[in-house]
């Protein structure tokens, strides 16, 4: 230093807060370097000195001019974020506009397609104030952007929907961000463009899931990927990803690590308790499993690792790396910002996010396959009708199965209660089956008050205007606002900033401040303390993620089409759910089965007809059927299953099929894969679905076929084959059952349990229709195949089992308790035997109490079929 003219300094080189952390370090090292710690060698620290130290200790340890350098560096060292200056692309606005002429401009011209006869006068009061708030605080750049990501998408016939306050609002309305209008919903539009937050307001934007990144790459190509990135958000530990990198490092031998995993199966990986890995055959004694719980302890909680957001875009004028740390994302084609969203908020930096949904991608199928079957017009999500009491009816009977939000154990049970009869009781339906309203207890009030069998009342006139659409129970984020700005008189930024609060709360704290402030404010307008505590109960319960009214409204919208699509073109709307997969609540099975009991005919894979998705054909069946008069009836569609449910089968040998057949139909399973030039591989796949039965008589023979099959080769003269055919006897039920399951995931015909139910019977087990007839808290045994296991956060330690047999599905509920001392068999079976208590609730939703699980997947044997697990 002193040769070279540069002061030296003291440093620490710190990594540890005390040298008792010292190990952990190791450990976390031996993770980060992909290695065991036993042979992490130099990548290790050689000693455990690198900690912090009082001040005391570095006067001891460090000359007094080095520590003085040291804090005179760090006085140096002022830089603040408030100096980073963001400036919104400006590219969007034509020569002789300004941001604002173009956006009212664009406003205008959305509003005359809205209303084509002229807008009402309340919605055009309602437009100006929002150009008006939005002008005020220079927002037009962002409109501009999402509007114009919206019109890239629609040019390429990308189904999109906006959702979120700002989304819902006139502006966007007539942006077409969204197909959600005024009247639909009371829209708070504070609750995302504030005069006092003067932050970027935030939309969500969903696309459709297999084309969204069309539109991430149009963005990237608009503004090049200087100016445009992804936001990250960090990774952290949980139970089963500490425990699954910590058995890669410690010294723990394959069977204890294959032991730990299945101790951490399902709903226990959401903690660790080692207390009951003896079950599953772990030691906890051994000394390298008590090394293990120990730093699985220390690092749940630790951030793990970077990742991309979810979908939202930062966009800039000038170079993005001015502003923030940005790398080249792990996937191709991607920039990624090194801070997370809530950097970026506290930064003011414009968000824009690009979201994927596969509702859309079906939604948009259906429309595809409904006009294309019926030579019509295609369907839009504007142009679905609204008020069907036919589909409503369908979904009070929770007859929704692929409904896209209200699928789910927890919304099937609650429809038959809440009984939807028009678009605002979806949007409550959609928000209310949330832990935020669980938690605060606001679900029971809300049913009790709609079906009459509670008084309403309001403290006020006030809180009336803010509760009333929700029977005075608040369900939404938004209603909580209001009422803090009605009966507390909070200021619309206080309100969004007690909602920030809200959702931070559980993490970090915050809520005490505005607790004083809502007693104190609520005291000083005349309302009682009792109501100020219920309401702060209430705003608690939020904290488990309350569902805001705008995205419930956007989300019940989708919920109303694909109930629509469901009961008027069943064939077209489960062929697009099965051609979109992977997404939804349902396996391809349980789609088909449930398509089938409302009247559908579902046809097999066959490499003569079908496609490679699912298509319509017609139903030859319903086609002959004549009516009274001698007419015959109307076409209706059958399903025809494409080769993508074809397991093993590649995109490429399918579109080869295709491809190959539109020339001349196949003489035989040699010509398919000659023409086709399919590998082995290929023909057993398609042999294996069954869908070479229609050349070649069955499965057996076709098997044998692929057998003798010779793959092409350019320069190879054709294989000399024996023309005669083998005599060989067509598979049984069961055989066609188990390879169906193999190279399908599902059967068309018998369903499993079909064939199991005569020893079913005689061990008194009941079918889902027979438990129709029981009388409620009367003992029962059933017993199905497990597709469903969920454990909720809200559900205080129950789990929630659906089964499935030839004639419908069981619901069982699983106390905490039993759920222990059953654990391998809640978790583990394929099909599951329940003895309990049958319990028929409100609306005729019926449950089984469990009392006893039974492993039965024995009765399977090697059948396997998929469950939809805790997600």
């Amino acid at each position: 230093a002193a040769r070279l003219g540069i002061p030296a300094v003291a440093c620490g080189d710190v990594h540890m807060h005390e040298p008792a952390r010292r190990a952990l370090q190791d450990v976390l090292t031996a993770i980060r370097h992909r290695v065991p710690l036993a042979q992490a060698g130099r990548r290790l620290f050689s000693n455990g000195e690198r900690h912090l130290r009082p001040r005391t200790e570095l006067a001891r340890l460090y000359p007094p001019e080095l520590l003085a350098e040291s804090v005179r560096l760090a006085g140096r060292c002022h830089f603040s974020l408030d100096e980073l200056r963001y400036q919104y692309p400006r590219e969007l606005v034509p020569e002789g506009q300004t941001p604002t002429s173009w956006l009212r401009a664009l406003a205008e011209r959305g509003a005359m397609q809205r209303w084509p006869d002229g807008m009402p006068q309340k919605v055009r009061a309602l437009l100006d104030k929002e150009l008006a708030i939005i002008a005020e605080l220079h927002y037009e750049p962002f409109f501009l952007t999402v509007h114009d990501v919206v019109a890239f998408a629609r040019r390429q016939g990308i189904l999109c929907q906006g959702r979120g306050s700002a989304a819902n609002s006139i502006v966007c309305y007539c942006l077409e961000v969204t197909a959600v209008g005024p009247g639909q919903l009371e829209m708070l539009f504070e609750r995302f463009v504030s005069k006092e937050r003067d932050e970027p307001p935030d939309i969500d934007v969903d696309f459709e899931h297999e084309r969204r990144e069309e539109v991430i790459q149009y963005i990237y190509g608009k503004y090049g990927r200087e100016r445009a990135a992804l936001a990250a958000t960090v990774i952290t530990y949980g139970p089963r990803s500490a425990v699954r990198d910590l058995v890669r490092v410690l010294d723990i031998d394959a069977a204890t690590a294959a032991a730990v995993t299945r101790a951490l199966r399902g709903w226990r990986g959401y903690r660790l308790d080692p207390a009951r890995w003896h079950e599953d055959g772990v030691d906890v004694t051994a000394p390298a499993v008590q090394q293990l719980i120990q730093f699985a302890g220390l690092v749940v909680d630790f951030p793990r690792h970077l990742s991309q957001h979810v979908g939202g875009f930062v966009i800039s004028e000038g170079p993005l790396s001015e502003l923030v740390p940005v790398e080249n994302a792990s996937m191709a084609d991607r920039t990624v910002i090194q801070w997370d969203k809530d950097d970026l908020e506290d930064l003011k930096l414009l968000k824009v996010d690009v979201l994927a949904l596969g509702m859309l991608t079906a939604i948009r199928r259906c429309f595809d396959l409904v006009a294309g079957f019926h030579r019509s017009t295609p369907l839009t999500l504007a142009t679905v009708p609204a008020d069907d009491p036919r589909v409503y009816g369908m979904i009070c009977r929770a007859d929704t199965i692929g409904v896209f939000q209200i699928e789910s154990r927890a919304q099937m049970s609650m429809l038959p209660r809440l009984l939807p009869r028009c678009y605002y009781d979806l949007v409550i339906e959609v928000a209310i089956v949330r832990p935020g309203p669980i938690q605060g207890d606001m679900v029971h009030p809300y049913l009790r008050r709609r079906s009459g069998l509670e008084p309403i009342s309001y403290p006020s006139e006030a809180v009336r205007a803010v509760l009333e659409r929700t029977c005075g129970v608040p369900i939404f984020q938004e209603q909580v606002m209001q009422l803090a700005m009605v009966a507390a008189g909070f200021t619309p930024g206080e309100a969004d900033q007690l909602r920030r609060a809200m959702a931070a709360w559980k993490r970090r704290g915050g809520m005490e401040r505005f607790q004083r402030k809502l007693l104190d404010g609520m005291s000083s307008n005349g309302y009682s303390e009792e109501f100020a505590l219920r309401i702060i109960d209430q705003i608690r319960g939020f904290s488990d993620y309350g569902f805001p009214e705008a995205h419930a409204a956007s989300f019940a919208l989708l919920a109303w089409v694909s109930a629509w699509l469901k009961h008027h073109h069943p064939a077209a709307f489960t062929a697009a759910l099965i051609n979109s997969q992977p997404m939804g609540f349902y396996t391809p099975g349980q789609l088909l089965r449930d398509a089938r009991t409302h009247g559908v005919t579902v046809l097999p894979v066959d490499v003569r007809i079908s496609d490679a998705q699912c298509t319509l054909e017609v139903d030859v069946e319903a086609a002959a059927v004549i009516d009274g008069v001698g007419v015959p009836a109307k076409a209706r569609p059958a399903l025809r299953l494409g080769f993508n449910c074809v397991r093993g089968l590649s995109a490429i040998a399918s579109e080869a099929v295709v491809a190959a057949r539109r020339a001349a139909p196949f003489a035989s399973c040699q010509a398919l894969g000659e023409r086709a030039r399919l590998t082995r591989h290929d023909m057993e796949a398609l042999a294996a679905a069954g869908a070479l039965a229609g050349l070649e008589g069955h499965r057996h023979l076709a098997f044998w076929q692929v057998a003798g099959y010779l793959p092409p080769l350019p320069a190879a003269p054709d294989a000399v084959r024996d023309p005669a055919a083998p005599l060989l006897r067509a598979p049984t039920e069961a055989e066609d059952l188990l390879a169906d399951y193999r190279s399908l995931g599902f059967t068309l015909g018998r369903h499993p349990l079909a064939l199991l139910r005569e020893r079913l019977t005689r061990g008194r087990i009941r079918t889902a229709e027979q438990l129709q007839d029981a009388a409620s808290g009367s003992l029962v045994r059933v017993a199905g195949l497990v597709t469903v296991r969920q454990r909720p956060q809200t559900a205080r330690g129950v789990t929630f089992v659906t089964l499935e047999d030839e004639s419908g599905h069981v619901n069982v509920v699983v106390w905490r308790e039993l759920a222990e001392r059953c654990n391998a068999a809640l978790v583990g079976a394929r099909l599951l035997e329940v003895r309990g208590a049958l319990q028929r609730g409100d609306g005729g939703v019926t449950h089984v109490l469990a009392r006893e699980l039974i492993d039965r997947s024995a009765l399977l044997g090697t059948l396997q079929v998929a469950s939809h697990d805790f997600h």
